[in-house]
């Protein structure tokens, strides 16, 4: 009898299981809307897409300001198609704030580069300038093509705290590119963290950071540290090194 009470219920259970399954449609787990927007890609690679917000085209820095005064013309040079980091000057900073975002940017390392370790083709990507601390979230720009350094300092980090996954450097005089996801950190009313900043990070194309948080901001000496802030500028740095200026090209940036 217990066998027989067994075998019944196995049966009714079968039974269910194909009834659910002739009942069961396709449709009942697709949806159509809401229906994602057409945005056109690049013919070619690095392009921007249709939607994306051009900050540097190769003509002028009409998109920038000088970070330590932001009503002074900024003095970095244009040619070339080009932007060449002018050391004397200062840092440069988007006129525009922006929260989450796609970033792309191109950077050359000067063939001629000297120097070692920090002081060769330092400059920087701030992914959010801050007015305190260390400045905001930096993306390291750095010659590591056989040129050693603290590994969480070296191209590809998030400063100070992400070494990259792997070193993709190309050689000084080469063009070479970020393509950055970055999602701003978010706070509480009272100024606490509510969500961490990230940031997914390919260089030349090889994925160097994979959805890391940031632990605050990027100093140089010290603790990362967060402070309640919104939506800020995007930053390139003009390091004090005494290495040779590099370029950076075909800046843009699509909103997320």
């Amino acid at each position: 009898m217990k066998h027989f009470v067994i075998f019944a219920a196995l049966l009714a259970c079968s039974a269910l299981t194909a009834h659910g399954q002739q009942t069961a449609k396709p449709e009942d787990t697709e949806y159509w809307t809401p229906v994602p927007a057409i945005v056109t890609p690049a013919k070619n690679m690095g392009e921007a897409p249709s939607d994306a917000i051009i900050l540097f085209d190769g003509k002028n820095l009409d998109e920038w300001v000088a970070t330590n005064d932001s009503t002074s013309a900024h003095k970095w040079k244009v040619a070339d198609k080009a932007i060449t980091v002018d050391k004397t000057a200062g840092d440069i900073q988007t006129k525009r704030k922006f929260m989450d975002f796609q970033l792309h940017i191109e950077y050359r390392i000067p063939s001629n580069i000297t120097g070692k370790s920090q002081a060769r083709g330092n400059s920087g990507i701030f992914l959010a300038a801050l007015p305190w601390g260390a400045g905001g979230y930096e993306l390291q720009v750095l010659d590591n093509y056989k040129n050693p350094t603290y590994v969480n300092g070296q191209v590809g980090s998030l400063y100070k705290q992400s070494p990259p996954l792997v070193n993709a450097c190309r050689k000084p005089g080469e063009w070479q590119y970020y393509d950055v996801i970055w999602t701003a950190p978010r706070f509480n009313e009272d100024g606490t963290l509510k969500s961490a900043a990230r940031a997914t990070v390919l260089h030349n194309g090889v994925l160097v950071q994979n959805n890391t948080a940031l632990k605050g901001d990027t100093p140089y000496i010290g603790q990362p540290e967060y402070r309640k802030h919104g939506a800020e500028p995007i930053k390139l740095q003009a390091h004090g090194d005494k290495s040779e200026p590099i370029s950076y090209r075909n800046i843009w940036v699509r909103e997320l």
